[in-house]
């Protein structure tokens, strides 16, 4: 009886110790999709980006610079979480015990990760971030801390290593590089166009334009980071691994005509036409090619509700991708140094009359030749720097690339509603469409013909930087593979 007895209250006594063990630790439901905090943060480095637009204006090779970055250092925390991953720039910093891969632990390290280096490359809105820090993540903004043994420290230390790694670089970001006197981002190449903005000496080379300064007066911005091709990509050999071959020339069948098809686009776009320009385009509050495929991404996410460690892994590919393809891209633009269709409208069709539209609150009309301009607001009226290959076209190649190689399928499924003419002719307004994104690769070439239909860019423009985009898309992917731990 008493061993009976015995038996009954050790039962009993395992019984409460379990309840009680699990009373204390839950059992709660990793966030997934927009709830899991690599997400989170991929809106707040979106947010980043849309103020950086409106503060210093575009400026996508930049922006590119700043994310791919931003997720890289992301990255190099969470891999110290993971049983496979090597980061790209941390050094001496161990991967922690199994006991210590904890979701919590890597929501922490990520954390410190991108705030520090957000911190550093939006500088701008540092109190942004830390209010994010405090008020979403309970977390302390003022820690800094080198402790290789805690998260915190970890996430710190990936910011600080990926800060210092990438110092002359060839950005120019603190004014480094020899003759910019201190002056970031300044054109320490010393680039100047062969044409002026007055006299185009040599048509098959790009040519300034003037833009509408939004009070009466007008000017001709300079080209923008002329230098952007001698910027160290993070997954290629060098900015012209895939450079394209050249593009057509004045004289050709090919040249004239798509140029002829630039016209015969413009002067017909559909409202629906109209609305993917500007979408693609980007209007205020922009976050640039690179931010638009990362919002894609995180479409992704959300439609296939994501942990935290599928994000971390997946933006870090993204935006090594967008980067690494923005430098590929300039590599090719400031190699050939190519005019856009701005200029070469006027040059084969000055003195003829076409078709073509007049800008906002004329509509498409009869005009000269040389009167023809993009379907684009007076104060942008064209990217201001050579076109071969068209940076939409080459980023979007990628960035669609690798979307599709990382989930393993083409299928995208996204739509937008859009009001055709916001951005460009606010007094002209369609009435709404939806435009749908089957497919990564169809998002990729709406994308690129959107620049074409828009008198930003040829076909050629198009065509060659999208294959460029899936050159840099493949390439990433086997140093991606290399750092996942799956090669």
């Amino acid at each position: 009886m008493t061993k009976k007895i015995t038996t009954i209250l050790l039962i009993a006594l395992l019984f409460v110790a379990c309840k009680q063990k699990n009373k204390e630790t839950p059992s709660v439901p990793e966030p997934k999709g927009i709830e899991n905090i690599a997400y989170k943060w991929g809106e707040m480095a979106l947010e980043a980006t849309a103020l950086d637009t409106e503060r210093f204006k575009p400026r996508p090779t930049i922006t590119s610079r700043y994310l791919g970055l931003i997720f890289t250092a992301v990255f190099d925390a969470w891999s110290r979480y993971d049983s496979l991953a090597k980061p790209v720039y941390l050094k001496n910093v161990d991967r922690v015990s199994l006991e210590e891969q904890t979701l919590r632990n890597k929501e922490i390290a990520i954390s410190y990760a991108a705030y520090y280096a957000m911190e550093e490359y939006f500088y701008a809105d540092k109190e942004l971030f830390a209010n994010f820090m405090k008020e979403e993540l309970g977390l302390d903004p003022t820690l800094k801390s080198p402790d290789k043994n805690t998260p915190e420290g970890i996430g710190y230390l990936a910011a600080k290593a990926v800060i210092k790694a990438r110092k002359n670089d060839g950005a120019n970001q603190y004014g480094e590089e020899e003759g910019s006197n201190g002056t970031p981002y300044y054109n320490y190449v010393g680039y100047k166009p062969i044409n002026s903005v007055e006299e185009n000496v040599d048509p098959n080379r790009w040519q300034p334009k003037y833009f509408s300064d939004g009070k009466g007066g007008q000017f001709a911005p300079e080209c923008l980071t002329p230098y952007w091709d001698k910027v160290t990509p993070i997954s290629l050999k060098t900015g012209d691994q895939f450079r394209p071959g050249p593009p057509p020339k004045i004289g050709s069948e090919q040249l004239k005509a798509e140029v002829a098809e630039v016209i015969e686009l413009q002067a017909n776009l559909t409202d629906e036409e109209k609305a993917l320009v500007e979408f693609m385009r980007d209007g205020p509050q922009s976050v640039q090619q690179a931010g638009h495929w990362l919002k894609f991404a995180q479409d992704v996410s959300e439609r296939d509700n994501h942990t935290l460690d599928q994000d971390v892994k997946m933006y870090f590919y993204n935006q090594v991708v967008a980067m690494d393809a923005f430098i590929a891209s300039w590599d090719s633009k400031m190699f050939y140094d190519y005019a856009r269709p701005f200029a070469l409208v006027h040059e084969y069709y000055g003195g003829k009359t076409i078709k073509g539209w007049g800008g906002p609150g004329i509509g498409v009309i009869e005009m000269d030749g040389n009167q023809w301009r993009p379907y684009s607001p007076d104060t942008f009226l064209c990217p201001p720097f050579p076109s071969y290959t068209s940076g939409h076209s080459t980023i979007s190649g990628a960035c669609a690339e690798a979307l599709k190689l990382w989930t393993g399928s083409d299928e995208f499924g996204e739509e937008v509603e859009l009001v055709p003419g916001a951005l460009t002719e606010p007094d002209n307004l369609g009435e709404k469409v939806i435009i749908k994104f089957p497919t990564f690769t169809e998002t990729a070439e709406m994308a690129g013909i959107s620049r074409v239909m828009g008198g930003y860019h040829i076909q050629a423009d198009n065509v060659a930087g999208l294959k460029l985009g899936r050159d840099v898309a493949h390439e990433a992917w086997k140093f991606y593979q290399e750092h996942v731990g799956e090669q």
